[in-house]
């Protein structure tokens, strides 16, 4: 038989204020005595609701600017006692103190306060303390007591004492992973600031990672494999609060494709457009309008682009939904939409629409390891022309040089080992993931065919040997871009020479595993 715990006496405390009064009102018409503490109890008593101020209980008035006001027996007594056990009862009895069937907290809006740019004094007083005391002690007596730290749940939790005349143990129990949940991803903010507010220049000595789950996907990565969506909690979101505007559900790879296309369409100029499949770009332009930036990435490797995702920078039109309209897409993701081109988009019922805000590239990389993590400043290309070295005889010319600055931004965001060929404006071949340098080469090479006639080529890290750049050249390319650094750049820079390439060295090497 389900034990129900009837609600007699509630205490709530809110930093939150939504929903509350309606809460209140709902309470005291199920007969339950309500106490409450400074502005929680405030915004009851204007509301016209009896409730009994915490300071009645304690015979202690708000201290410290309000830093202590429920850290008092009375309180933590009528929450902590577990009522199967007949001497907490008893003690209860011998010091007066009524317990508490249900808490209603929610807490200082710590990472609100950091994310505003508040300064210190303001962020300090903004780590609760009698909230997550109040929080932890309910849910540790979950089974006496019910805790509710979310508004959302309000609603919930008056049908269930309407229709239960109290809570069941599996809500109970439920509410305490729930409230645990909420304490823990607090206090990891709490001590991330910390570590990260004394970490100087190192990187911070703790990191906490705290995700609510949103939802369950299909499957992971492959039908085998378990998959869920999760956000930062208190977080905006995935990709920064990613709105799915039509389609089918988004899968767990659909999710990750559709980051790796927006993080590199939002390094490019405005009007870029990025095609992604398999987390690689197999095709990026940046031309005069989406519609032609869309066509031109199309045109790099038709075939790869089946079942992609694009991403635009910018506001995608009629004319950019139009160039789309033959080829089936998984997702297409950019700021946002224009009503004729999603109204175009409706058409493809199949077709994920995702307007999300251009992500930053703020914040660390972290990539979990059994047992432990590697953590590392997110790689971005922060390098300009003007601290590029030109080591070849021949300057790069005007459209050489776009093409250059464009080719290294894509390599940015190839998997290692990466050779990117692009040409007025739009990539041309694209080898990607390779474990020899040579073999992205004759695959971008390959892919380019006559079109690297005239192409300029971007290299992620250093030629160990001349024989990938060697490949390029022989194709048609005619400069090349890439960090030097190899005991082979002298024999990479003679057989460019021989072959007439425009050589640029940025210094800075971007592998991404």
């Amino acid at each position: 038989m389900t034990q129900v715990t009837q609600v007699r006496r509630a205490l709530l405390a809110v930093y939150d204020k939504h929903g509350l009064v309606d809460l209140g009102r709902a309470l005291i018409d199920l007969g339950v005595t309500l106490v409450s503490s400074g502005g929680t109890a405030a915004v009851l008593s204007e509301a016209g609701l009896a409730v009994t101020p915490v300071e009645d209980l304690t015979g202690w008035p708000e201290m410290l600017g309000g830093r202590v006001k429920t850290l008092h027996p009375a309180i933590h007594g009528g929450i902590l006692a577990d009522r199967r056990k007949r001497d907490h009862a008893d003690q209860l009895a011998s010091q007066g103190i009524e317990p508490f069937d249900l808490v209603v907290v929610n807490l200082y809006p710590f990472r609100e306060t950091v994310a505003a740019g508040a300064g210190f004094d303001e962020v300090i007083e903004k780590i609760d303390i009698g909230g997550p005391a109040m929080v932890r002690a309910a849910a540790k007596n979950f089974e006496s007591v019910g805790v509710v730290v979310d508004p959302t749940r309000y609603d919930d939790l008056v049908e269930e004492l309407t229709r239960e005349g109290g809570l069941t143990r599996e809500t109970r129990r439920a509410l305490a992973a729930d409230a645990f949940a909420h304490t823990a991803a607090y206090d990891a903010a709490v001590a991330s600031w910390f570590a990260d507010h004394d970490s100087d220049e190192r990187l911070p000595a703790f990191i906490g990672l705290a995700y609510e789950k949103l939802g369950d996907l299909r499957y992971g990565e492959n039908p085998h494999q378990r998959g869920a969506l999760y956000r930062e909690a208190a977080g905006s979101g995935p990709l920064g609060g990613a709105q799915v505007l039509q389609g089918k559900d988004m899968s767990f790879n659909n999710w990750l494709d559709a980051y790796a296309a927006y993080d590199l369409v939002a390094a490019l100029p405005d009007g870029a457009a990025v095609i992604v499949k398999h987390n690689n770009p197999c095709g990026v332009a940046t031309m005069s309008t989406l519609a032609a930036s869309y066509r031109a990435a199309f045109a790099c490797d038709e075939v790869s682009a089946f079942g992609g995702i694009v991403a635009f920078r910018g506001a995608v039109d009629i004319e950019a939904a139009a160039a789309m309209a033959e080829v089936f897409t998984e997702v297409v993701i950019a700021p946002s939409f224009t009503p004729a081109a999603s109204e175009a988009f409706a058409d493809r019922p199949n077709l994920r629409v995702v307007a999300a805000p251009l992500p930053d590239g703020r914040g660390l990389d972290v990539r979990p390891l059994p047992g432990g993590a590697l953590v590392q400043d997110r790689d971005l290309v922060t390098e300009t022309r003007g601290e590029w070295k030109v080591v070849s005889s021949r300057e790069p010319s005007v459209q050489e040089w776009s093409d250059l600055e464009l080719a290294w931004t894509i390599a940015w965001r190839v998997k290692s080992n990466t050779i990117v060929l692009a040409k007025e404006g739009a990539t041309v071949g694209v080898g990607a993931g390779q474990m020899s340098r040579v073999d992205a080469s004759w695959i971008a090479t390959r892919k380019a065919g006559a079109r690297a006639e005239g192409a300029v080529v971007a290299s992620d890290a250093f030629f160990p040997f001349s024989d990938a750049l060697e490949v390029a050249a022989d194709a048609g390319c005619t400069a090349v871009i890439h960090p030097g650094g190899s005991k082979g750049d002298e024999a990479v820079l003679a057989a460019a020479e021989e072959r007439g390439m425009a050589v640029v060295l940025t210094g800075t090497r971007h592998f991404r595993h």
